[in-house]
């Protein structure tokens, strides 16, 4: 491994031993040192947090960014990198998958809310996940003109959210493979192995092929048959961002499921039902207010007021668990368990991660028959539809 590859990897501790960075990754090693001057654990390893060293050529000279006149005067303290110019360069430096994890430390871990805030940067920026957290943590700097071309990132990613879900919830919802025959022939019914293995007598050596006399076809069960009525409460606290956006993206996919009624709502000590929002993910998403206290005993109440049929209902509370009247909140769903509503408690609703929640509020909901725990918007929409068989 070349000096250069080791310097970066170490950082700034190891210039006293290393040296500089030469050529083009002195760029790379002024880009790294943009973003993690910030960390304040570098104070404890006796480097100054928020520092900033030349780093030089082999001339002597300072690296030149791209579009910058070699003329340009250099030295310590002359050139102010701005959030545009750091992503221009990280671009241009990094493979992809270094460039997410770099702009994903820039928005999350050192909130450096130019990189969403300032439009240039915001066109420059790769949409993705942590962006859109990003975007509606800081919405309300945003000017108009900002605010528009955040919406159309939002777009981009939640389109990709839910196309990607869309797979999983459909070919849950279509139905399954039943043991039984049908004469009724279509593709998607074709039982490949079955018919391998009935035709095998069939089997030429001389052409090598096998002669196909009796196609075998399965017949498909249909998953649901009465109306069920699906309840996502989420708390919007700011800790559970991840969960509100994939309760967002889940509602759209259950959105047109046929024999599933989906209501949206979300709460933290006010109820708002986005169930008329749910056809327009980004609006919704765009409107949630994260933070704020938690009263999930007054959302599941408003839950209990959209129960039709209890015993063909399923309410899903996405929350922390962190209460503000906690007896009331287990009262609220015992209510409901007691007249036949199915009930989940999921700490997260989202594509991985350890949750924090609660553990003996969860303890107290568990004995009262409640399902508590985390899962992937895909293992939730097999938890519906296994519900409805």
């Amino acid at each position: 491994m070349s000096t250069d590859r080791w310097r970066l990897i170490l950082g700034t501790a190891a210039a006293g031993v290393l040296g500089d960075a030469t050529g083009a990754a002195a760029e790379q090693d002024a880009s790294l040192e943009w973003l993690y001057s910030r960390d304040p654990s570098r104070t404890l390893r006796g480097v100054r947090a928020g520092s900033s060293r030349t780093v030089s050529n082999d001339d002597g000279t300072l690296p030149r960014r791209r579009g910058e006149p070699r003329d340009r005067p250099s030295g310590v303290g002359t050139t102010s990198v701005t959030a545009v110019d750091w992503l221009d360069d990280i671009h241009r430096l990094f493979p992809r998958e270094t460039v997410h994890r770099l702009e994903r430390d820039a928005v999350e871990k050192y909130e450096i809310t130019e990189v969403i805030t300032d439009i240039d940067a915001l066109q420059r920026i790769e949409p993705s996940v942590s962006l859109l957290r990003a975007v509606m943590r800081t919405k309300h700097l945003m000017d108009p003109r900002v605010l528009t071309l955040a919406k159309k990132t939002v777009d981009t990613v939640l389109r990709e959210l839910i196309e990607k879900l869309s797979v999983d919830v459909r070919r849950t919802f279509h139905g399954t493979r039943s043991r039984h025959r049908t004469a009724f022939r279509n593709s998607r019914n074709f039982d490949f192995p079955a018919t391998v293995r009935a035709n095998l007598k069939h089997w030429s050596p001389a052409t090598r092929r096998i002669t196909i006399e009796t196609p075998l076809f399965t017949s498909r069960t249909r998953r649901h048959i009465d109306t069920w009525t699906l309840v996502l409460l989420v708390d919007q606290s700011g800790s559970m961002i991840d969960s509100v956006i994939h309760s967002a993206v889940t509602a759209a996919c259950f959105w047109n499921i046929p024999g599933l009624k989906t209501h949206l709502i979300a709460y933290d000590t006010h109820v708002v039902d986005l169930t008329s929002e749910v056809d327009d993910p980004v609006e919704l998403l765009m409107g949630v207010q994260l933070g704020g206290g938690n009263d999930g005993a007054k959302a599941v109440d408003y839950a209990a007021q959209l129960v039709d049929s209890p015993r063909r209902t399923i309410v899903v509370i996405i929350s922390d668990l962190y209460e503000s009247d906690p007896d009331g909140f287990v009262r609220s769903i015992t209510r409901l368990t007691d007249d036949g509503v199915r009930v989940l408690a999921l700490a997260a609703l989202d594509e991985g991660g350890e949750p924090d929640y609660d553990r003996e509020i969860g303890r107290r909901l568990s004995r009262i028959g409640v399902h508590v725990g985390a899962m992937t918007p895909g293992a939730l929409a097999e938890f519906v539809a296994d519900s409805m068989t």
